[in-house]
């Protein structure tokens, strides 16, 4: 019985997914006829007009903004040729280059002897300008420049280009009005299609609701025990959201396991505490969107100096980043920080309050050695910190390494040895 059940269940289902599948393909063919009828409707009206008063607007503002202040400054003698000639040149091909697009953009029949008329314009008064830039090249002196010619060009233009505004923005109220009717009367018909859909899959779902009913339950349960697990998820994330490094928790995650895995297989362990030199004055000159500007600069440099599967970069907290590398020697680490030290520095940050360059460099603490059964967590960290004060210490800009862990016992570090950064 429950058999049987189960199949009429599903028959009912079927039919509810053919109804679905059948709406949506008629409803997906007609929004595809109107969508793309729509389509170029709207690039008639955006990239028709808008984008052609863009244009326009900014040739005016080459004109206005650009070329007529370089002219009054070279008639009051105030900047000197060579700057008015690059001024004018630059400002007379950015003018070419977007009378160019404009003009090679669809226009209509009636639009096209009014565009010509305006290239002969805009011709007439770029010539000008060449003369202008051609006089100040010969040693002309521009203080004998007439004022009210240039004035009159600028004005006769200014009205040409004007003109050509109003009728594009004319053309533009005018297909926003004929838009808006195609889009009321484009909703209107898909309502209908979509208004039949919904009736039909209300029959059929009425139809089917009682027999998943109970199914709905244990569902309800399920989406519940998923929302909590998605928290679980999204609390035990891993990565720090401004470097892309992986961040405290995780360290806390992984350290104490790798450090486990070491001491078991007798590799070689390294920890490197690498601090930012003089990042709070950095923040306090630059601001704090420079000083995450840098902080993600320098985590990139990071995780290119340490690629391999076994090599764990973090940001654990603030201006401080920490790497964790397992069977890498003590003179692979030597190598490896002196790299890291020198790739920052070759960013070239600027850094003027520094005082231990003129652009942003770290400091580096790193303690290497054999992993043992002696050897704990905090005596590692402890080391690293050590390492790194007195790398700071010795001017910062460089690093410091040492594989004697237990400097509490030895009172003298036979094997530290500090290594400025090149």
């Amino acid at each position: 019985m429950k058999f049987i059940e189960a199949l009429k269940l599903k028959s009912k289902l079927f039919l509810l997914f053919v109804m679905i599948t059948v709406g949506l393909v008629i409803l997906g063919l007609m929004g595809a006829l109107e969508t793309k009828a729509m389509k170029n409707r709207i690039d008639n009206l955006y990239f028709g007009t808008f984008i052609p008063v863009s244009e326009l607007n900014t040739i005016l503002y080459d004109y206005n903004a650009k070329m007529l202040p370089s002219v009054y400054k070279a008639k009051n003698d105030l900047i000197a040729p060579r700057e008015l000639q690059a001024d004018l040149f630059d400002a007379l091909k950015e003018i070419e280059q977007n009378w160019y697009r404009y003009k090679n953009q669809y226009k209509s029949r009636q639009e096209l002897p009014y565009v010509s008329y305006t290239t002969l314009e805009l011709e007439k008064t770029n010539d000008y300008f060449y003369k202008v830039i051609a006089a100040s090249k010969a040693g002309v002196d521009m203080r004998k420049l007439s004022i009210s010619v240039l004035e009159e060009k600028i004005e006769h233009i200014n009205d040409v280009i004007k003109k050509l505004l109003d009728y594009e923005t004319n053309v533009a109220r005018f297909e926003r009005k004929q838009f808006l009717q195609n889009y009321h009367e484009t909703i209107r018909n898909i309502g209908l299609i979509l208004a039949g859909i919904i009736f039909a899959v209300l029959f059929v779902t009425y139809n089917v609701f009682r027999s998943i009913q109970k199914e709905h339950t244990k569902l309800e349960a399920a989406t519940k025990k998923l929302h909590m697990l998605n928290r679980k998820l999204e609390n035990a994330s891993y990565t720090d959201s401004l470097t892309g490094l992986h961040n405290r928790r995780y360290f806390n995650f992984i350290y104490e396991r790798e450090l486990k895995r070491a001491r078991r297989e007798k590799q070689y362990v390294t920890f490197m505490m690498i601090d930012i030199d003089f990042f709070k004055q950095y923040n306090d000159t630059y601001g704090h969107i420079a000083g995450d500007h840098a902080l993600q600069i320098v985590a990139k440099v990071i995780r290119s100096c340490f690629k391999r599967p076994s090599d764990f970069t973090f940001r654990l907290g603030g201006e401080e980043f920490g790497v964790l590398l397992i069977g890498t020697d003590e003179i692979g680490s030597a190598r490896l920080a002196k790299e890291l030290c020198k790739k920052v520095k070759e960013q070239g940050i600027e850094h003027r309050v520094s005082k231990a360059a003129d652009v942003v460099t770290v400091s580096v603490g790193v303690v290497s050695c054999i992993a043992d059964e002696m050897l704990s967590s905090d005596d590692l960290l402890k080391r690293a910190d050590e390492m790194l004060y007195k790398a700071k210490e010795g001017g910062r800009n460089r690093y410091m390494i040492t594989s004697e862990v237990y400097a509490q016992v030895k009172k003298t570090l036979s094997k530290t040895s500090i290594i400025e950064a090149a």
